[in-house]
């Protein structure tokens, strides 16, 4: 009965305010998550060579940090439904040029298109959602979303399962998705709300605030980025079919949402630092768990999918919530900014890395090379840790890598700038 009411309460919610935003949302994960595993295996099946796969992966995430970057730039000039619709329409255009011209150059700006579709149009629906919660709501409101972005991120990697590689036909159906997006957004009631300032992006920032967290982030952006954008090519070569393909990469996803409790729960309890360590450690035992998997059965290597998704994909959001330990309020959505920059640069470097090192050495060393990351992360963690004491924690929260803006919707109307000294953070 209780959870009726709740299912029933929660529906009212999204009904009334918010069903049409997160609508969209999953129809922006549905197409842009889909395009990456169908360029693999249509580009396989065109001849693509591995390092032209991996440029597919780099290229898309160089148009995700341009996203990232321009959205807030575009919201303020001409506001939020009108920068929604240039980024998905950009997005639909990337996708529906592909079987134009097969080259895989071209597809690379293709792929920069539906990067900076992705990121644009998360943009958006955060600064959104932000700008129309309040205290009362906030915490619901960022719940859903967390609950509407992993389910879609999941499920489109289950497409691959039943489009078709190198065909008009599959590319048409994730054009279609991506433009059916801007139907929810074009029809809801809710008022566009009124444009903030320009988002200033500061790199220097989240080496300043915290070394370990900003390495933290490159590592976690080249673990992501290597399974997700080369993670095809890796299932392919051990004998996976399409739909296995498709079931493994979600699998990863799903087994990092099961793992983000958990590790809220650790990183609220101990020193995140030591957390990170800990997750990272893991990561590098389920990598080489994988690759014995693989050569055992596909049910072993889907279970080791869960197992890998759970110790590598909670890292980002531990090394956020230390890096957000030690900056005022006030500097929170510039930070982040400043890490997911790190984040980008450890996504678009990995993907063409690990498609070279498959070609050179085989399928097992995409893992191999992730555990030697993670390896370098646990050594320069044991050093960092050296450097200070534990202070004090704010509560940690689930950090989806979707764009700058994200943090505004932790902030509560009646947050006030803190006083402390920034200085006093600099050795951290």
């Amino acid at each position: 009965m209780a959870l009726g009411s709740f299912l029933a309460a929660a529906f009212r919610m999204l009904a009334i305010s918010f069903f049409s935003l997160f609508l969209s949302v999953i129809l922006i994960q549905l197409s842009s998550g889909g395009i990456g595993p169908l360029d693999v295996l249509s580009g396989l099946q065109s001849g693509f060579t591995n390092l032209e796969i991996g440029l597919l992966g780099s290229s898309h995430f160089v148009g995700f940090f341009v996203g990232c970057w321009w959205g807030p730039r575009l919201i303020g000039v001409i506001g939020h439904s009108r920068a929604f619709a240039v980024f998905a329409a950009a997005g639909t255009i990337g996708i529906l040029a592909h079987m134009l011209w097969v080259d895989p150059y071209v597809w690379s700006a293709m792929r920069i298109l539906s990067g900076m579709c992705i990121a644009g149009c998360f943009t958006v629906l955060e600064a959104w959602l932000q700008a129309k919660t309040d205290n009362a709501t906030r915490g619901r409101t960022v719940g859903y979303y967390r609950l509407v972005d992993l389910l879609g991120g999941l499920f489109s990697q289950l497409l691959i399962a039943v489009l078709e590689p190198a065909t008009y036909m599959a590319y048409n159906i994730l054009a279609i998705i991506c433009c059916a997006s801007l139907l929810p957004l074009a029809l809801t009631r809710i008022s566009q709300p009124p444009t903030t300032a320009e988002l200033r992006l500061r790199p220097r920032l989240g080496l300043q605030i915290s070394p370990m967290a900003s390495a933290g982030v490159v590592i976690a952006g080249i673990t992501v980025a290597s399974f997700r954008m080369v993670g095809p090519v890796y299932g392919q070569a051990v004998g996976l079919t399409s739909t296995q393909i498709g079931l493994f990469l979600a699998l990863f996803i799903l087994g990092g949402a099961l793992a983000q409790f958990p590790a809220g729960l650790f990183a609220d309890r101990f020193d995140r630092r030591k957390v990170m360590f800990a997750f990272s450690a893991v990561s590098i035992g389920a990598s080489l768990l994988v690759i014995q998997l693989a050569e055992t059965s596909t049910a072993g290597l889907l279970a080791g999918a869960v197992i890998f998704g759970a110790a590598t994909f909670p890292i980002y959001s531990i090394a956020a919530a230390h890096a957000n330990d030690h900056v005022p309020a006030n500097r929170m959505v510039e930070l982040n900014a400043s890490l997911l920059f790190y984040f980008a640069i450890g996504a678009i470097i990995s993907p063409l890395l690990v498609s070279l090192l498959i070609a050179g050495f085989g399928a097992s060393s995409m893992f191999v090379f992730i555990a030697v990351a993670h390896a370098l992360l646990c050594i320069y963690g044991l050093v960092r840790m050296t450097k200070r004491r534990v202070t004090i924690r704010k509560p940690f929260r689930y950090m989806p890598r979707t764009s700058f803006v994200f943090t505004r919707l932790f902030k509560r109307k009646s947050d006030r700038d803190p006083t402390r000294d920034d200085n006093r953070n600099k050795d951290r």
